[in-house]
């Protein structure tokens, strides 16, 4: 089966419609992949396209039968020195909404955002995903909205009880790499979050985002 190019359009695609196009993809397209076909996607629907002969346009063509693997989750995370592993992998699980939350313990203060975002572009066309993670402005800790939200509690790996009922929500917080701090800890006890325990190891923010997000959507 040939590997078509996947690329990320953030237009309002449509069967025959014609897009400007930027070098960047004329490149990858003609220099890398050595085609002029591909498929596009944005807003959960994908189509198939070619690059016009004057590598000017890309040329809209039939939608395709593919459905969108992306789910509606929002994943909350502090930011990270590793934080492009972290919104990698965020988007290859399929979540919805991308929302940075400075906690106390926060040591990522200079995010370049707009390189985050063409990172989560990229793993969206690398995913097979029909739809791009919305990736939100970054608010602090004190301003997030708690109730009901799944808390990933590295508590539980020193025996706290915890793994609450959360079969119903759609937003997972993850802290930042020297955890939450005490007085989060008791904001998060008296907000109504829930708390999930990812094991029984203290793992790396990165990869407790992942274990939390497949967690949360085989429940």
């Amino acid at each position: 089966m040939q590997n078509i190019p996947r690329i990320f359009l953030d237009q309002d695609l449509g069967a025959n419609k014609k897009f400007a196009v930027d070098k960047d993809i004329v490149h990858y397209l003609r220099r890398v992949m050595r085609q002029s076909d591909c498929l596009v996607f944005n807003n959960g629907d994908e189509y198939r396209a070619e690059l016009s002969y004057d590598d000017r346009y890309i040329i809209i063509g039939k939608k395709t039968e593919h459905v969108d693997p992306s789910n509606d989750l929002t994943l909350c995370f502090a930011p990270i020195k590793k934080i492009e592993d972290l919104l990698n992998m965020a988007t290859q699980m399929g979540v919805a909404v991308l929302q940075p939350v400075v906690t106390q313990r926060t040591v990522a203060h200079h995010v370049n955002w707009a390189r985050m975002k063409k990172i989560v572009v990229e793993a969206a066309e690398q995913s097979n995903r029909n739809s791009v993670p919305q990736l939100l402005e970054p608010i602090k800790f004190d301003d997030l909205d708690l109730q009901g939200v799944i808390v990933a509690d590295e508590r539980a790996a020193h025996g706290k009880d915890v793994d609450g009922d959360y079969k119903n929500v759609s937003k997972v917080l993850i802290g930042p790499e020297g955890g939450f701090s005490d007085s989060e800890f008791e904001k998060i006890d008296k907000s109504g979050a829930i708390g999930i325990s990812l094991g029984k190891t203290v793992l790396r923010a990165e990869t407790a985002a992942v274990v939390a997000i497949a967690k949360v959507l085989n429940k």
